[in-house]
């Protein structure tokens, strides 16, 4: 667990980040955060879902020990999993880690594996805000794949952010999915297997569904309600991080 930081001074020192690194080559910036900025405590979190590969695959060109944070909500497809695994060996990662839910919270809330059905952000805060928490608890920044394109609750999405007393760096914020599809190409990198029956953002198996022309990439997830995010990149896990207890960690 990180000491006690001046919030207000993250918040700061993530502006000052942006304005004179933001606009870097998404690569540049990788290597910056990696090798510079955070040394040894900087991490990467990734679904290993559409588009993952190729942040994957520019933190593999920069430094392939750099942890990835995975979260194993244990609703993944199978899919999702076979594509961690390859990606896992063709990138040479070295430092994959799989972040499970408590399982006294499992037993205690949802017990017949349904709470998706009754209460998403409750399913969700289970199996991926608070293990996100305990995994990021002791960095003082991580990586993540979000793009300004993705949805309109993302178009003013930043590179570097503060969350609570950390720095969220998102190196593809600007990046478009031309420009994602033009880099795996480039790089033979596979593609997730679900992309060519039309999932665009793939997630949780009983909450994510196929995507319509026309819409946002992350439509089809929650489709139906109003949830549109799971709440890692809310407010929510930033008190969450506050308030949580490493002694209780089951990584």
């Amino acid at each position: 667990m990180l000491p006690d930081i001046d919030e207000n001074a993250v918040a700061d020192e993530a502006r000052a980040l942006e304005a004179r690194y933001g606009g870097l080559d998404s690569r540049l910036i990788i290597e910056l955060a990696i090798d510079h900025l955070f040394n040894e405590e900087i991490a990467a979190v990734s679904s290993f879902g559409a588009e993952s590969a190729v942040l994957l695959h520019l933190i593999s060109q920069v430094d392939h020990s750099t942890p990835v944070i995975f979260l194993e909500t244990g609703k993944h497809f199978s899919a999702t999993l076979a594509h961690r695994d390859r990606l896992i060996e063709e990138l040479g990662l070295t430092d994959v880690q799989n972040v499970y839910p408590q399982q006294n919270s499992l037993k205690r809330e949802d017990p017949f594996g349904a709470l998706s059905m009754t209460d998403k952000d409750r399913c969700c805060f289970i199996r991926k805000v608070e293990p996100m928490a305990r995994a990021v608890a002791p960095y003082r920044a991580w990586m993540t794949g979000r793009k300004q394109f993705q949805a309109s609750t993302r178009q003013a999405l930043p590179v570097f952010e503060a969350v609570g007393s950390r720095i969220r760096i998102n190196p593809l914020a600007r990046w478009q999915s031309s420009d994602l599809q033009a880099y795996m190409v480039a790089h033979g990198l596979p593609a997730h297997p679900l992309i060519e029956k039309g999932y665009r953002s793939i997630g949780c198996m009983p909450c994510t569904k196929p995507v319509e022309d026309g819409e946002d990439q992350r439509a089809g997830r929650w489709a139906g309600s109003d949830k549109t995010e799971c709440g890692i990149h809310l407010t929510g896990l930033t008190d969450t991080l506050s308030n949580i207890s490493l002694t209780e960690s089951n990584l």
